[in-house]
């Protein structure tokens, strides 16, 4: 079959004007050589002036510390506004609560708020005893301490525990009436997948802002296991694209810019003007892709400290 392509249309990426909103995801480090790569890659992309950068809670809080520490030292030496994961696993509503506290106490004003997985793998999730039934209850109790700017998470292709896409939906209300101030989503990688669910979103009364989720591709192999779990179609023609490329990653990297960057360009004729980048602590995927839609370095944008 023959595609037909204009070859007077103009490159892929002229017409972005960098009038988007970004920002960045990244997880708590393990060692002092993850900790170095967080903060290049920290400093790498603050000139781009995002939003907010959140820092991921592992399941059952086992990276509470150190989540903590990475939010707050965020707060403390760059300009970002910087957002904490919470969940309600394995946790009382009383520990939840005295962890938000010490995040408002930290500066933090941002709050990821999450149902959260269960702790061990291939378990049924269970409320805690004593602790918030679920994301909305957090929200809500979230809302009860301080005026916290809160986000939560949202499905395109509908969560792994729910039975149907209208109940999906009709959780994610329940989220946005509680309190949440937007949504950002599970990543996906068609552009029609997040359209639909923006336009099935508003259709369920929902018009809180909806911020897709990028997850450029570091491993095929990674991607493919993390869909696998959350329920995420990796495409048939992903596969041919990154094969025999496992041994090459500069090759790699260079097909994962395109194809993110293309993917949000699709985003953007849709009408998307706001990006959650997915960085798996690493900036040059998603400093490149920003730089294909136009987002450059703010001027007198400020350096994280070393």
């Amino acid at each position: 079959m023959s595609v037909n392509l204009d070859p007077s249309a103009p490159p892929l990426f002229a017409d972005v004007a960098g009038d988007i909103d970004v920002s960045f995801e990244f997880f708590p480090p393990k060692t002092e050589k993850m900790e170095e790569t967080l903060w290049e890659s920290i400093q790498t992309l603050s000139p781009l002036n995002p939003r907010f950068v959140s820092v991921t809670y592992g399941a059952g809080g086992t990276t509470r510390e150190r989540t903590h520490n990475t939010v707050a030292r965020i707060a403390r030496e760059t300009s970002i506004a910087a957002a904490a994961h919470l969940t309600c696993v394995e946790a009382t509503r009383v520990e939840i609560d005295a962890v938000a506290e010490e995040y408002w106490a930290a500066g933090v004003r941002h709050i990821v708020a999450l149902r959260g997985d269960p702790p061990r793998a291939g378990e049924k999730y269970a409320t805690h005893p004593g602790g918030y039934e679920n994301a909305a209850d957090l929200v809500a109790g979230l809302r009860k301490l301080h005026p916290f700017e809160i986000s939560v998470a949202a499905y395109p292709e509908c969560h792994p525990d729910s039975p149907d896409a209208a109940h999906d939906l009709d959780n994610l209300k329940r989220k946005i009436d509680a309190g949440a101030n937007r949504a950002i989503t599970q990543f996906f990688f068609e552009a029609d997948t997040f359209l639909r669910f923006r336009d099935a979103a508003a259709g369920a009364g929902i018009d809180a802002e909806i911020v897709p989720g990028i997850m450029p591709v570091m491993s095929f192999a990674a991607v493919q296991k993390m869909s696998a779990m959350c329920g995420t179609d990796v495409p048939a023609w992903m596969a041919r694209l990154f094969e025999g490329l496992d041994d090459r990653p500069a090759a790699r990297q260079l097909v994962a810019a395109t194809l993110a960057a293309e993917l949000c360009r699709n985003l953007y004729a849709g009408g998307v003007r706001q990006f959650h980048f997915y960085t798996l602590n690493r900036a040059e995927l998603s400093y490149a892709i920003c730089h294909l839609l136009g987002v450059r370095p703010t001027a007198g944008a400020k350096s994280v400290a070393a």
